[in-house]
């Protein structure tokens, strides 16, 4: 255990974290998502996990130490429902909440069509799968920089 660490965040994931740097993306997905053959075309090259996680709740521990962009229009994306990528579904809403809580309300999901959220998941520096059960709980999300004090 650390102090003021989340402890979801396991040393696999915080040495991931720590690795990425400004503008890398991790995917954030759920149970459904196919880990193994995306996961080993990535910068990592090999699966994270969070097993019995929501997808929210693993936001809420990445956005703990991981900055999101401010350099480019849209940091963090939501994987869009097939047939209606206008509709968000209740984990979608959530995994905003988190994002909100941790970079503030001008820091909006983008939305990504589901094949195109694969191809970007495969050039991410890692992917972590939660244990979300809910259909699209996936999500990408764009780290950023930590300034220095003034």
């Amino acid at each position: 255990m650390l102090k003021a660490i989340d402890p979801l965040l396991n040393p696999d994931l915080l040495y991931v974290l720590a690795s990425m740097g400004h503008g890398d993306t991790i995917a954030i997905v759920d149970s459904n998502f196919p880990i193994h053959s995306v996961a080993q075309e990535t910068v990592y090259g090999q699966p994270l996990r969070l097993d019995g996680v929501s997808a929210p709740r693993a936001a809420r521990a990445v956005l703990s130490v991981l900055p999101l962009d401010t350099f480019i229009p849209t940091a963090a994306f939501r994987m869009e429902v097939v047939g209606d990528p206008q509709k968000w579904t209740d984990v979608q809403h959530e995994f905003q909440k988190e994002v909100f809580d941790a970079e503030g309300p001008t820091f909006k999901l983008g939305g990504i069509e589901r094949f195109a959220f694969y191809e970007a998941a495969k050039k991410s520096f890692a992917v972590l799968q939660t244990g979300e059960g809910r259909l699209y709980g996936c999500f990408l999300l764009t780290k950023g920089v930590i300034p220095p004090k003034a």
